[in-house]
């Protein structure tokens, strides 16, 4: 599954701040420096889908807000969950 994504660094928790321009909005706790947002961006997508570290995968903008994971072995129904996510958070 792919997922577009715009991630906001330094942020006071991690989460999920609702949806932009069709893409999820996360804020994660960590600086955009040598990588560190992209890592708990992916942490935090993995832990919510249910996959491991490694199945969270950066396939565009590693250096930009704007970014495209792929995602490989999802548990069924992640998808309606991240619907129900996105359906309370908009």
């Amino acid at each position: 599954m792919s997922l577009q994504v715009r991630v906001i660094p330094n942020a006071a928790r991690t989460g999920i701040a609702g949806v932009r321009d069709g893409e999820l909005v996360l804020r994660v706790n960590a600086p955009a420096l040598d990588g560190r947002a992209n890592r708990a961006a992916a942490l935090y997508l993995a832990k919510l889908f249910g996959v491991r570290r490694s199945h969270v995968v950066l396939v565009a903008g590693e250096k930009g807000r704007h970014k495209k994971f792929e995602i490989v072995g999802y548990q069924p129904g992640a998808e309606s969950l991240l619907d129900d996510l996105l359906k309370t958070d908009s």
